[in-house]
């Protein structure tokens, strides 16, 4: 019998929802443990740093990295899943995009340690003790990683051979991939292993397409017509700039699309795409159309921009306030 491949995986800066979906694979498991042994899980497995630096390079054949970068710790691990692996996949939201940890970079490092250490409602911290990297004690000198300015998507900080976007990664596109690896079919690097077309292709709703967006609701205001297209109900869909490949799974529980799949193929930026698309379809003419309106009906009432167009993407937008130099 040929020799099974080695897989790792690797938790970095997210909510541990992408650990579970390798679990969500079920029975289907037993495949991926007959063709391949699992020799770093940090979440499943006692296994220590010391460990894979004692491994060779290239030791891994396939290490799924999920999580973004946000302190040097998970910088040194990154660098160091690159060196110990044939192949480096970013899994899940996080690492391929910087996702909801990547708002943070809207507030300042110090702002977010000070709201952590100091102004939350239930801190205690009179003397406004904050985190050192380093502190001597009698024992010896502890360390703690150094919290960066920034949140990185894993491609900002090391080459990155395929990407497996979802928040968390949809079972069949996981099972998809395991399944191209141990048949070695997988496409060319830097490819997204997810379908190469939008979330609208892939919708039913799509027959009731959007042609003008009557102003902007937020999803409590009204009880979404099932039928419908959220646009067509004034209900923000991300839909017409995110990649297909999760079954349509909110809008299937009537919940308008938030983008996680990451931006649709050939677009650059997932939230300026967005804003392309709704500025097609608001029901406003022209200038004076605008100002004759209820302005916070179009605007203002978009109450999250940020966490709206760019809940997953912000790390790597255009406007780029994480990316590296």
């Amino acid at each position: 019998m040929a020799d099974k491949l080695k897989f790792g995986f690797y938790w970095a800066a997210s909510c541990g929802g992408c650990e579970i979906a390798v679990l969500d694979i079920n029975e289907a498991v037993l495949d991926v443990v007959a063709h391949a042994d699992i020799v770093l899980w940090p979440v499943a497995m006692d296994i220590k740093y010391d460990d894979v630096r004692a491994m060779p390079d290239g030791f891994m054949d396939v290490c799924f990295f999920n999580g973004s970068v946000r302190n040097s710790e998970q910088e040194e691990l990154a660098r160091l899943m690159r060196q110990k692996s044939k192949a480096l996949v970013a899994f899940g939201s996080c690492a391929c995009a910087g996702s909801i940890p990547g708002l943070a970079n809207l507030c300042r490092r110090q702002d977010i340690i000070d709201n952590a250490y100091q102004w939350t409602p239930s801190t205690e911290n009179p003397d406004r003790t904050r985190p050192m990297t380093s502190v001597k004690v009698r024992q010896g000198e502890l360390h703690l990683p150094e919290f960066y300015d920034r949140v990185y998507a894993l491609d900002q900080t090391v080459d990155v051979d395929y990407y497996l976007p979802g928040c968390p990664p949809p079972v069949p596109l996981i099972l998809g991939a395991v399944t191209a690896i141990f048949e070695g079919k997988l496409p060319p690097k830097g490819a997204v292993l997810a379908p190469a077309k939008t979330l609208c292709d892939e919708c039913e709703r799509n027959k009731h397409v959007a042609k003008k967006m009557p102003g902007l609701k937020r999803t409590w205001e009204i009880q979404a017509d099932r039928e419908k297209c959220f646009l067509e109900q004034g209900i923000i869909c991300m839909g017409p700039a995110t990649r297909a490949g999760c079954q349509t799974r909110c809008i299937n529980g009537n919940s308008p699309c938030t983008g996680c799949m990451g931006p649709s193929p050939e677009v650059s930026d997932q939230g300026a795409k967005m804003i392309s698309a709704l500025s097609g379809i608001l029901r406003v003419d022209d200038e004076k159309d605008l100002s004759e309106q209820d302005t916070a009906g179009l605007v203002n009432k978009l109450a999250d921009p940020a966490g709206t167009l760019y809940m997953y993407g912000l790390a790597k937008a255009t406007l780029n306030p994480g990316g590296r130099p």
